[in-house]
C-alpha cells in the first residue's frame, strides 16, 4: 500500500508543468567572439538572438556593398545601360576590370558589386543613379534612414573604402541585409557562387569570395554572404543561412584574422540554431483588453528560446506584447480593434473558441495528472478490496 501511495507522489512531481519548464534555456553557452562586434538576427521577426558591442561605431568595409546593392535593385531599372566613366575604371582596390566607355546593364554592375566586390562597379552603379559618388551618398543615407530605420549609419562612398567618416554599426548592418533579403532579386544575388563575367578586358568566371557560400569552409544551410576588408576595419563579415524553421544574420565587424571572423560566425550560427526556435500566433485571434476586442489581421511569428513559456499580454492601446519569462519583451504587434457589430457576431464563436483552447493549453497538464490519481486511487481500491 505505502510503496503505491508513493508511486503516485512521485508521478505528480514528475508530472508537475512548473518543473517542466524551470530550466527551460538555462543550459545554453553564449559562444566566445574574438570579432570587437557581432550580432545574431532572426531575419525574418528582427529579434536579436545575440549580441556583442552591436552599437558601436564601426568601419564596414565591403559590406557597404549590401545597401549600394538593395538601393540600386529598388530605385534603379537593372535594364538600364550604364557607360563607365573614367572615375569608375580608376577607382582602386578589387575590381571586375570595367573599362572606361564600356557599356554595361546594372544589373551586371550589381553581379559584379555583390560577388567579386568590384569597387568600380559600385562607382559605376552611384554616378548612374546619382550622378556623383557625393550625391549618390548623400542620396544612400536617405533612403536607408527613411526606407530602413538605421540609426547610427552615414556612408560616404558606394563599395566602403576607408573614409573616417564612414561607418555603421552591425545592428545597423542586420537591418539592412533583413531588408534586403525581402527582395527575390537580391537574395538570388547574394546567394550566387559563380557567374560568368565576360567584359571588354575581362572574360572570366567570378567566384563567390565568401568561404561559407561556397562551401570552402563547410557550412550547411549557409545561403548568403559578402566579405569585407581594409586595415582599418579589419576582417568584417555578412551572413545568411536557413535551417528548419530559422533565417538568421550574422554580422562580425573588425576581426584581425579572417579564420577568426569565419569561426566567429560559425559559433554564431550554431548558437542560434541550436537554442531558439519560432512560434506564431494565428491570424484571427482575438484578445480582449478592458471591454474593448481586438483581431490579428495576420499570422505573427516570434522568436524565443528553445522551450521556453512566453506570455500574450495585451495593452489597453491594442498592442500586443510577447513577453519572455525574465518580463523581456520580444515583439510588439499592434492588433485590429473590432467594431460592436463584429464583436456581437464572432463572441460566441471566436472568443469562446480561443478560451477554450486556452484554458485547454493551461490546464492540460493538471487533467493529466488528475486521471493518473484516479486511475491509480482506483487501482489502490481494487487491490485493497481484493486482500479483503
Amino acid at each position: 500500500m505505502n510503496r503505491i501511495i508513493l508511486f503516485v507522489v512521485v508521478i505528480v512531481i514528475l508530472s508537475s508543468p512548473s518543473l517542466a519548464y524551470a530550466h527551460a534555456g538555462s543550459g545554453e553557452e553564449r559562444p566566445s567572439v574574438v570579432s570587437e562586434a557581432a550580432i545574431v538576427m532572426d531575419s525574418e521577426t528582427g529579434t536579436v538572438l545575440y549580441e556583442k558591442s552591436s552599437k558601436s561605431s564601426m568601419y564596414p568595409a565591403s559590406l557597404t556593398k549590401i545597401a549600394t546593392a538593395i538601393y540600386a535593385i529598388e530605385i534603379g531599372d537593372l535594364d538600364d545601360v550604364v557607360t563607365v566613366s573614367e572615375n569608375a575604371s580608376d577607382e582602386e582596390g578589387t575590381s571586375v576590370f570595367l573599362n572606361e566607355g564600356e557599356q554595361v546593364k546594372l544589373k551586371k554592375l550589381v553581379q559584379g558589386l555583390l560577388i567579386n566586390s568590384g569597387n568600380d562597379a559600385g562607382v559605376a552603379i552611384a554616378e548612374h543613379l546619382s550622378g556623383s559618388v557625393e550625391q549618390f551618398s548623400t542620396d544612400l543615407n536617405a533612403y536607408l534612414k527613411n526606407e530602413i530605420g538605421v540609426q547610427y549609419t552615414h556612408f560616404e562612398n558606394p563599395h566602403g573604402l576607408y573614409d573616417p567618416n564612414h561607418v555603421t554599426t552591425a545592428e545597423d548592418l542586420a537591418k539592412i541585409t533583413k531588408y534586403a533579403m525581402k527582395n527575390q532579386t537580391f537574395r538570388d544575388i547574394f546567394g550566387t557562387v559563380e557567374l560568368k563575367w565576360n567584359g571588354e578586358s575581362w572574360d572570366t568566371t567570378l567566384l563567390k569570395h565568401h568561404k561559407l557560400v561556397r562551401q570552402v569552409i563547410p557550412y550547411k544551410g549557409a545561403t548568403g554572404g559578402k566579405t569585407g576588408y581594409v586595415s582599418k576595419s579589419g576582417f568584417t563579415l555578412a551572413t545568411t543561412a536557413e535551417r528548419n524553421d530559422l533565417n538568421l544574420i550574422v554580422i562580425t565587424l573588425n576581426s584581425n584574422l579572417s579564420s577568426a571572423s569565419y569561426n566567429d560566425t560559425k559559433n554564431l550560427l550554431n548558437y542560434g540554431f541550436e537554442n531558439f526556435e519560432r512560434s506564431s500566433v494565428a491570424k484571427g485571434t482575438t484578445f480582449k483588453a478592458g471591454e474593448q476586442t481586438y483581431k490579428t489581421s495576420e499570422e505573427l511569428r516570434f522568436t524565443h528560446m528553445q522551450g521556453e513559456q512566453v506570455n500574450r499580454e495585451v495593452n489597453e492601446d491594442g498592442t500586443l506584447d510577447i513577453v519572455r519569462e525574465d518580463g523581456t519583451i520580444i515583439n510588439s504587434y499592434h492588433l485590429d480593434k473590432l467594431s460592436d457589430r463584429v464583436k456581437i457576431n464572432e463572441s460566441s464563436t471566436v472568443n469562446k473558441d480561443i478560451k477554450t483552447n486556452s484554458m485547454f493549453g493551461d490546464y492540460f497538464p493538471m487533467l493529466v495528472i488528475t486521471a493518473i490519481i484516479i486511475v491509480l486511487s482506483l487501482l489502490v481500491l481494487f487491490y485493497s478490496r481484493k486482500r479483503i
